[in-house]
């Protein structure tokens, strides 16, 4: 490790137990051994479960949709690394040489994984409610923030509903082209809407906002007819 453990434990506001959870929380598959992989899955779901609770209990008259909306705004990977990111996570990662080679330590996906690996620790160390405590303590003043109304839906399902009300064939992603480093890659995305012979295309940082990219300009496209 590059820092001290316990400083982190000391920012995160939790004292372990079983020290050896933390640890392996903080160790990447690159690292070998024991690592956070299934640490990932576990801390997913109850980061998952406990801001929908949150949620549910904050904003009582939203409907599913936004709540289900709100929810993906504060678990989404972009969100976790930056929560990573103010608790300086990637100063505590074990990582193998390779990854540390590319700047793994500074990745998105890997800081949200690793995130979500922490929540497993606490999960596992002190049960749940020192896990809510933890959580809650992180996300109540980005929750607070949130509206209902100000949460749209991404341009993919827009576009997805935008077709289906017109009764047309769904669009298709592929991926045209994958530039940069491995931990700074860059994507070219184009969505094609074969009914309508209309052809789009996206760019972005990862696949995923390529093709939202792809899909809001297909989408300003057939707003304009």
């Amino acid at each position: 490790m590059k820092a001290d453990i316990n400083k982190f434990c000391r920012d995160l506001g939790y004292t372990f137990n079983q020290q050896e959870l933390i640890e392996q929380a903080l160790t990447h598959r690159s690292a070998g051994g024991k690592n956070n992989e299934r640490f990932e899955y576990l801390g997913d779901s109850i980061l998952g479960f406990v801001i929908a609770d949150a949620l549910f209990s904050h904003f009582s008259n939203a409907s599913e949709g936004q709540l289900s909306r709100l929810r993906s705004a504060l678990v989404k990977r972009d969100t976790l690394a930056q929560v990573a990111r103010e608790f300086n996570l990637g100063d505590y990662l074990k990582l193998g040489q390779g990854e540390l080679r590319s700047g793994g330590q500074s990745r998105d996906s890997i800081l949200a994984d690793s995130f979500e690996a922490v929540l497993a620790a606490v999960y596992l160390d002190g049960g749940y409610d020192a896990t809510r405590s933890v959580i809650l303590k992180i996300f109540s003043p980005r929750l607070i923030a949130l509206s209902p109304e100000s949460q749209q839906k991404d341009p993919k399902t827009q576009l997805q509903e935008h077709l289906q009300a017109k009764k047309v064939s769904l669009p298709s992603y592929t991926i045209l082209d994958v530039s940069g480093d491995p931990h700074a890659q860059h994507f070219k995305v184009e969505c094609v809407v074969e009914d309508l012979q209309k052809k789009s295309q996206g760019e972005g940082h990862s696949r995923r906002k390529a093709e939202q990219d792809a899909a809001s300009k297909m989408l300003s496209d057939l707003n304009h007819e």
